[in-house]
């Protein structure tokens, strides 16, 4: 029997949501160019990207009421112009104070991370570096999280840009996504165990869990 559900409303606001972050990546992707060519013109890019993301990832979450006023479009331009001064003092390449101030004359602050995002994406297609996510079942150390990336590097001859994520439902311990592509571990045979020892600490972890509530 078919059923019919009016969805009328749920679409309209997908639809919205949709616009909204198409737009905002839009607009993400003119001002991660332009960071690019301004960095490039003074030769700090690595270093430019580097500031902004940890800006973006690091020191604002951590400092809440600054990244509010930032993004405000309530807050004084002077309030925030003075916040990065203070921000960049000494800390920062003129051209990261430069782009800071760029977005807040354009009230553009509030997708500080958007921005940063892009310009990552399009340094590493500048560099060749395609984009990869590995899913792990368990969080990886930054060695291990290295290794890894040689390892696929070497076996699919590419060189990456790396995104780790956590999952414990990963059948196996590992998935690697290369751009539209998904490998399983016969990428390579030490990608096998490797996934192997993940699937391993994850039952490790499950049950030590277990065994401490237990004792509890």
């Amino acid at each position: 029997m078919n059923q019919t559900f009016s969805t009328s409303g749920s679409s309209a606001a997908a639809a919205d949501e949709s616009h909204i972050d198409i737009a905002v990546e839009r607009v993400a992707k003119v001002y991660a160019q332009a960071i690019i060519e301004a960095a490039d013109r003074k030769n700090c890019r690595r270093d430019v990207l580097d500031e902004l993301t940890s800006l973006a990832h690091d020191v604002l979450p951590k400092v809440p009421q600054a990244a509010q006023m930032l993004a405000s479009p309530k807050a004084a331009l002077e309030q925030k112009t003075a916040l990065i001064d203070r921000m960049a003092a000494g800390r920062m390449q003129p051209t990261t104070a430069h782009t800071l101030h760029v977005l807040a004359r354009h009230g553009r602050l509030d997708i500080l991370a958007d921005v940063v995002a892009a310009a990552r994406r399009r340094a590493d297609e500048l560099e060749g570096r395609k984009p990869a996510t590995f899913t792990t079942a368990v969080p990886l150390d930054a060695a291990d999280q290295a290794r890894l990336v040689a390892e696929v590097e070497r076996a699919v001859s590419t060189t990456l840009a790396a995104t780790f994520v956590v999952d414990p439902a990963v059948i196996g311990g590992l998935v690697v996504r290369i751009a539209d592509t998904v490998y399983d571990q016969s990428v390579a045979t030490s990608l096998v165990r490797l996934g192997q020892r993940l699937k391993q600490r994850s039952i490790h972890e499950i049950q030590y869990g277990r065994d401490r509530l237990s004792t509890a």
